[in-house]
């Protein structure tokens, strides 16, 4: 039943430039820094006309937590964890971080099912976005694991929703880039754990073929591959398959030490990753990928290695970074294909690119469906990206594929409706939920959702 809550006004209220880890297009908003429940009802309820969104660390790549001219909540000071109980459940504030869950559950044997590319994210921010990691394909995304969701709704009501109480609500909360109501606390499944180690192992792969058939067969819990997206065409999606499972207590004795945080200088010039440098270093990397490897790698190391460079994001230049991440259906690997050749034939520098295959997926607004995700990085003045996005977009919709949201930043609005079917469906309960649009964000504008 639902619960409201009296509190005073919140404290630590400021006025703050904020953008998105792209840096690409920052607005100011009014920043309240809740303690407790109370004060995040009191936050929401103290929100104007421009209404008010939720921020975690700010890991999403574009303006999914901002609000130009409105409210944001740093959510960050509902840090709580809870115990363990019997059956590997734990109830967290929406502001721990993934970083802080780690520290606390390895020591006892246990650790969160899913975990993105960053340690750096909140619960409350895994939740809106539906997180997904190198396990998709085994375990599912965020949502998957949490029972319950502690809610605040638009209207300032508390309520615990779960896929029973409330399925549409919870379906349109997994995902829903924080536009159903502000996440207070979430109940997960844990996974148990012996070690803080994976037994990884290592494979260079000649092209994209054999990429996709060794992701595709091998059994392994946790896979994601590295493509050099400036190889030459006779080796288009050549690069590294990284695959892993949980070590056991005796070999996570040997487990490489964590990397340490390297920072990186400010003020880099933003011609610093030009097509000809990116194409040099894509190459030498490529050549460093041993045949066949394993190791017993630490967990950090493993699943988070861009966390080892503080501030990875500023190496774009002031310029900013763009990341563009589209699923397709296991049969359109061919959109794949054409977006290696599209971007080679581009001219513009791809550093970075990622390669997993997904599960299937549930949520309305979530990301996940079953088949091929590729997320390319790109500087976000290069000449010539828009045109490319924009290619890819149309490709990837026709194939039924999408755009991960909480990467976009600059996706055209009529792009969402041919990419997210259930848009009705989660417009609904927005209409049900929030009927006076009081959750809004930059992303929610730009792209009609609010």
């Amino acid at each position: 039943m639902a619960l409201r809550q009296q509190a005073a006004v919140a404290q630590d209220t400021t006025e703050r430039l904020l953008s998105g880890w792209g840096r690409t297009a920052p607005t100011r908003a009014t920043v309240r820094r809740p303690r407790d429940g109370g004060e995040t009802v009191a936050a929401l309820a103290a929100a104007g006309h421009r209404g008010t969104i939720a921020r975690g660390l700010g890991r999403s790549y574009g303006d999914a937590a901002q609000n130009a001219g409105g409210t944001v909540l740093d959510m960050t000071g509902l840090d709580a964890v809870g115990p363990v109980d019997a059956g590997g459940e734990i109830t967290v504030g929406a502001g721990a971080s993934l970083a802080g869950l780690l520290t606390a559950l390895l020591p006892v044997g246990w650790m969160p099912p899913v975990m993105p590319g960053t340690r750096f994210v909140t619960v409350g921010g895994a939740v809106a976005a539906d997180v997904h990691g190198k396990n998709h394909h085994r375990d599912g995304s965020f949502c998957d694991h949490v029972t319950s969701l502690r809610l605040l709704t638009p209207g300032g009501d508390v309520v615990d929703v779960t896929r029973e109480s409330d399925p549409d609500l919870f379906a349109a909360t997994a995902g829903g880039m924080g536009l159903t109501g502000v996440v207070l606390a979430a109940t997960l499944r844990l996974t148990p754990m012996s070690t803080a180690a994976i037994r990884a192992e290592h494979r260079r792969v000649p092209d994209l073929d054999r990429m996709l058939a060794l992701l595709e067969e091998d059994p392994a819990r946790y896979s994601v591959a590295w493509v050099d997206m400036t190889a030459p065409a006779r080796a288009r999606g050549r690069g590294e398959v990284i695959l892993g499972e949980h070590a056991d207590a005796d070999a996570g004795r040997h487990a490489a030490p964590g990397t340490p945080r390297i920072p990186t200088p400010r003020g880099l010039p933003s011609g610093l990753l030009s097509a000809p440098l990116v194409r040099l270093g894509c190459a030498a990397r490529y050549r460093m990928v041993p045949g066949r490897r394993s190791a017993v790698e630490g967990v950090g190391p493993f699943f988070f290695p861009l966390d080892g460079i503080r501030d990875w994001n500023r190496v774009y230049g002031p310029g900013g970074l763009v990341q563009h991440q589209f699923v397709v259906p296991p049969g359109r690997a061919d959109v794949v294909r054409f977006a290696l050749d599209r971007v080679a034939r581009s001219g513009v520098p791809a550093p970075l690119a990622v390669l997993k295959r997904l599960g299937a997926g549930r949520g309305m607004l979530a990301f996940p469906i079953e088949g091929w995700t590729l997320a390319v990085d790109f500087p976000a003045r290069a000449h010539g990206l828009a045109r490319l996005l924009d290619d890819l977009d149309d490709r990837v919709a026709e194939a039924g594929g999408r755009v991960y949201l909480a990467k976009d930043s600059r996706m055209r609005p009529e792009m969402l409706t041919s990419m997210y079917p259930d848009l009705a469906r989660f417009s609904a309960v927005r209409a049900r939920i929030d009927p006076d649009a009081r959750l809004r964000s930059d992303l929610a504008r730009r792209l009609g959702l609010a």
